[in-house]
C-alpha cells in the first residue's frame, strides 16, 4: 500500500509539473459590423511575449507599435463576397501580459460570404490556435484557424 500511495503521489506531482511549464499559444478576434458606417471593426488580442517573439521586438520599444502593424497586415486577409478588403490599422495597446490591435475595413455594404486568411503566430509557434468571432446584424459566427487550416469561410 506504500509504494501504491508513494507511486501515486509521484505520478501527480509529475502530472501538474507537466501543466505548469506547458504552454498556450492562441489569439482571439472579435469582429464587430457598423451599420452606420458600413465598417467591419476588429479587435485582436495576443499574448505580449509570443507576438514579440515573432517580430522579434521588445514590447517597451518606441517601434513596437509599428512591427505589430506590419505583421498582422501581412498575417491576416478579409474578403468580403469573393473580394479582397483593405485592414486599415487604427491602433494598438500593451497591457501587461496582452496587446490589442485595432483594425477595420470599410465600404463593407453587405455581407454573403465572409473569408478570412489568419495566420498570426502560426510560424512560430507550431500549436498556435486563432479564434475569431463574428458579429453582422445580430447573427454569430465563429472560425478557427490553426497550421494546416489557415483560412476559413462562414456564410450570412
Amino acid at each position: 500500500m506504500k509504494k501504491f500511495l508513494y507511486f501515486l503521489g509521484v505520478a501527480t506531482t509529475l502530472l501538474m509539473m507537466s501543466f505548469g511549464i506547458a504552454d498556450f499559444y492562441s489569439s482571439m478576434t472579435k469582429v464587430d459590423y457598423v451599420e452606420g458606417s458600413k465598417t467591419l471593426k476588429f479587435t485582436t488580442k495576443m499574448n505580449t511575449s509570443h507576438i514579440a517573439d515573432a517580430i522579434k521586438i521588445n514590447p517597451n520599444t518606441a517601434g513596437f507599435e509599428a512591427e505589430v502593424k506590419k505583421y498582422v497586415n501581412n498575417n491576416f486577409d478579409l474578403y468580403v463576397n469573393g473580394s479582397s478588403k483593405v485592414l486599415t490599422f487604427t491602433g494598438s495597446q500593451v497591457n501587461g501580459e496582452s496587446v490589442w490591435v485595432y483594425f477595420e475595413s470599410a465600404g463593407v455594404t453587405d455581407i454573403s460570404t465572409l473569408k478570412i486568411k489568419n495566420t498570426i503566430l502560426l510560424s512560430t509557434f507550431p500549436k498556435q490556435i486563432n479564434m475569431v468571432n463574428i458579429a453582422y446584424k445580430g447573427n454569430q459566427k465563429t472560425m478557427n484557424f490553426q497550421r494546416g487550416k489557415e483560412v476559413n469561410e462562414v456564410s450570412f
